[in-house]
């Protein structure tokens, strides 16, 4: 084991918006302690939830919480030393609207109440290609009836990705299953941003490390957005 890992893992530790629940209690079926109460014991707001799902670095999640002070930002990932560099620079930079959860995304609910999240963000998933029933695929309908358990009636799922492959089976699932579609391109920068809402422009254009290698390879970024 790497001491790079052991010591983000031990500075995860002092952070007080990084959460790291014994991950055995959610599968023997226990509610983590927090469910229901992200609002009231963490923000200390009502201000609405947004969930980025496999959040890695957590720039995505840094950098929604910096253009919209007025909305909660979780990071969801397994690898705490991923996300330690996220939850380093909202510390860094006082952000109080940014926490950070350390878990496995099959348990998600296990977390949230029903209705506490209000958004999801799935950017740069694994596209898992032998996934053949979903079940790995963070994008898959299998994971969106998941995610459906926490969301409030009528909340945004928005995939972006620079795999072909996931954008194929995330829509074709979501085609057979008769999600609603507000968005959906193959290419963000080239078309996308300029017909969508400021707002929506604005998190989009949020570019982190790898996608700006990506971008410049000449790699097209796809989107997906649901309503749910």
């Amino acid at each position: 084991m790497g001491k790079d890992k052991l010591r983000k893992w031990a500075e995860n530790e002092t952070f007080n918006h990084v959460f790291e629940p014994c991950l055995q209690e959610a599968v023997k079926g226990l509610d983590g302690d927090l469910k229901g109460k992200w609002a009231s014991e963490v923000f200390k707001n009502d201000n609405p939830i947004t969930l980025e799902l496999g959040c890695g670095k957590g720039e995505y999640t840094v950098g929604l919480a910096r253009k919209y002070p007025n909305r909660n930002f979780i990071g969801v990932d397994i690898k705490g030393h991923r996300f330690w560099r996220g939850a380093k620079t909202a510390m860094e930079e006082a952000l109080p609207n940014v926490s950070f959860l350390r878990t496995r995304l099959e348990f998600i609910d296990k977390y949230f109440e029903a209705g506490e999240v209000s958004e999801i963000w799935l950017t740069f998933s694994d596209p898992q290609p032998k996934d053949e029933k979903g079940t790995k695929r963070i994008t898959s309908p299998v994971y969106i009836e998941l995610y459906k358990k926490i969301l409030k009636p009528g909340s945004l799922i928005n995939v972006k990705t620079d795999s072909v492959l996931l954008y194929d089976l995330s829509k074709e699932g979501y085609l057979e299953n008769g999600y609603k579609f507000n968005y959906d391109s193959k290419d963000v920068y080239g078309e996308l941003v300029d017909r969508v809402p400021k707002d929506l422009r604005d998190s989009l254009e949020i570019i982190t490390f790898y996608e700006k290698r990506w971008l410049s390879e000449g790699k097209k970024i796809h989107f997906i957005q649901l309503e749910v």
